[in-house]
């Protein structure tokens, strides 16, 4: 196991709050499992090599015109990933397609969906 960052400072508060060993143990084990998340969300984000991160979050609905804002948040689900169905964004210039691909993109590795083999499959599939 790698060095956890986060034990000096853990034990530091350990001391200071008197933490049994076992709270000291859960609270550094808690450190290292969300280390680890953060370090495989870095490591997917790289792999997806997306121009910029974009997030359901930040996107503006209002220039969403021609779809309902509660179908493009269903998209958020990713439902059709599970149900093996593609989706088709059509729409003018500057809506938002891009950024709407990319959350998708971004939600679908939060949940560890391996976003370079869905992409190596969907180029297989098209060619």
């Amino acid at each position: 196991m790698q060095y956890i960052s986060a034990a000096p400072a853990l034990s530091q508060q350990a001391v200071d709050q008197e933490w049994s060993y076992m709270d000291f143990l859960e609270h550094l084990l808690h450190e290292e499992k969300l280390a680890r998340h953060q370090r495989k969300q870095a490591m997917y984000t790289r792999m997806a090599a997306f121009p910029a991160v974009k997030t359901f979050e930040e996107y503006d609905f209002t220039f969403a015109t021609g779809a309902p804002q509660k179908q493009l948040q269903s998209l958020r689900s990713l439902s059709f990933i599970e149900r093996n169905e593609n989706i088709v964004l059509l729409g003018p210039s500057g809506v938002g397609k891009t950024h709407l691909a990319i959350a998708m993109g971004y939600e679908a590795f939060k949940i560890f969906y391996d976003i370079s083999k869905i992409s190596l499959e969907l180029y297989h599939n098209i060619h």
